[in-house]
């Protein structure tokens, strides 16, 4: 019985360890959540402050713009490709035109970037009622040829408050082209081959021409005398004989 009062004496106290474990570990939890709900809020905010920024990024009721593509609709793998931007300012306030950049998108998705090209910095500024054109070129990369993709060509600019815009100029999915290569191997034997057969070809048909022209040169010359003989020259004087003699 004593060795049970003892055990049982002893059993308190490993409870108040027990306890105060239980505490800490609750203490751990409760740690860890507001942890988690700190975390939580951030990505929310995150999110938010995306939407937020999604939001400014829209176009400006006074502002029109335009593009046209010098080197055509087409967009030729591993060459230059160039487009002039004008902008137009309807409003009454001063617009900042900062930057005009152009990517390549995934057609299925146009949030997925295939190829992004440099931003360019303008920094001009329109005044009201002023317009303004702007120069951009890109290289779309030889990989992508013979294969469509989202283009995507967009205007950053801010008005006279300093609110910022975007306009996208261009938004449609496009083709890349493959470049057109020079003569290869193959194509420069397939035309020495054809120029060798003309070539022969002519050669045989004078040969054939020239046999028939012999032939018809051959029966058309007549055979003349063999000898004197054969000649009547009783008619001719014989002082004229003795002469030729």
């Amino acid at each position: 019985h004593v060795s049970a009062d003892s055990d049982s004496a002893e059993d308190p106290d490993a409870a108040v360890d027990e306890g105060e474990d239980d505490d800490d570990d609750d203490d751990d939890e409760e740690e860890v959540l507001v942890e988690e709900d700190q975390i939580q809020p951030s990505e929310g905010d995150e999110e938010d402050s995306d939407e937020a920024a999604d939001k400014l990024l829209t176009s400006h009721p006074d502002a029109d713009t335009t593009i046209i593509f010098m080197t055509g609709e087409e967009f030729p793998a591993n060459e230059i490709v160039r487009f002039l931007v004008g902008f137009t300012n309807k409003g009454s306030q001063d617009f900042t035109v900062q930057s005009l950049e152009a990517s390549f998108r995934y057609p299925q998705d146009f949030q997925f970037y295939i190829q992004n090209f440099t931003a360019l910095p303008l920094n001009t500024v329109v005044q009201p009622q002023a317009q303004a054109s702007f120069e951009y070129s890109f290289i779309p990369a030889q990989p992508m040829a013979g294969r469509p993709f989202g283009l995507v060509i967009l205007l950053n600019y801010l008005d006279a408050e300093g609110s910022v815009f975007q306009t996208a100029i261009y938004n449609q999915t496009v083709t890349i082209t493959e470049r057109e290569e020079g003569l290869d191997g193959e194509t420069m034997f397939m035309y020495i081959f054809l120029v060798g057969l003309v070539v022969l070809m002519l050669f045989g048909m004078y040969q054939v021409l020239e046999t028939r022209t012999r032939k018809r040169m051959s029966v058309k010359i007549e055979k003349g005398t063999s000898g004197m003989n054969d000649v009547d020259i009783s008619w001719i004087p014989q002082e004229t004989l003795n002469v030729m003699s």
